[in-house]
């Protein structure tokens, strides 16, 4: 699969093939599903949004554009945040340059209904001890974590993130790690999250040939029908309030 690689030398995502676009805009129509269900006072147009890890910024603007909510993409990558700027425009979208594993007063200065990231609370998998409480901390009251993460009950993932050579070959950083749905639930409710949910879902690989596509997106739904079959999907879709 075509990666997306850092200024640091890592893999931090996959190109944007027809099926990876397609997988993000059925990844942030799941978000905006929980976010119509949460129950949080007022539209979801005069909510804020941050979306950590935005990358080249995809799944930002499509939030914005699906919710008309506020949204601030945040990554530590400089050349992202500049393509992601240069490449989206929105309204009510903002791009920001920040280390969040570190003190950032730029998140400091404001509060967020959700909180929110495809692929990115994996590479903090050593320290989430630490960093989901900041989480917390930067929501406001009810305000809600939405995750998509990968799963490390899948045979790819596994192999991917267990395997040495694999792990190099794939430019995977040295702490991150792929979760299981008991490992992420358990971080999450020691960080203080409660009403959390966790589930296995989506079987669509970004490289999927184009006329495989709808085929692929019809058997996902029906493997992940089936309880056995769902919990070797490709991602951990997680939920929790504050």
């Amino acid at each position: 699969m075509a990666s997306i690689i850092d200024e640091r030398g890592y893999n931090q995502g996959f190109r944007l093939t027809v099926a990876q676009q397609i997988r993000l805009q059925r990844r942030a129509g799941a978000i905006v599903a929980e976010m119509k269900g949460s129950a949080l006072d007022g539209p979801l147009n005069d909510c804020h949004l941050l979306e950590i890890g935005c990358g080249t910024g995809e799944l930002a603007y499509e939030l914005a554009c699906l919710t008309g909510a506020r949204v601030t993409g945040v990554d530590l990558s400089a050349k992202f945040i500049a393509q992601a700027a240069a490449t989206y425009r929105h309204p009510k979208l903002n791009f920001i340059v920040a280390d969040l594993s570190q003190s950032n007063p730029v998140c400091d200065l404001d509060r967020y209904d959700y909180i929110v990231g495809n692929g990115i609370l994996h590479h903090l998998y050593h320290h989430l001890d630490s960093f989901l409480p900041v989480l917390a901390r930067w929501l406001k009251p009810a305000g809600r974590l939405i995750f998509w993460e990968p799963n490390l009950w899948n045979p790819y993932v596994f192999l991917i993130f267990s395997v040495p050579f694999l792990r190099r070959a794939a430019n995977l950083e040295p702490d991150e790690m792929a979760f299981t749905r008991t490992y992420i639930s358990r971080k999450l409710a020691a960080a203080g999250f409660h009403d959390i949910q966790v589930d296995t879902r989506d079987f669509l690989l970004p490289n999927t040939p184009s006329r495989l596509i709808d085929p692929a997106i019809a058997l996902s739904r029906s493997l992940e029908g089936i309880p056995l079959v769902r919990r070797w999907a490709q991602s951990v879709f997680l939920r929790a309030k504050r």
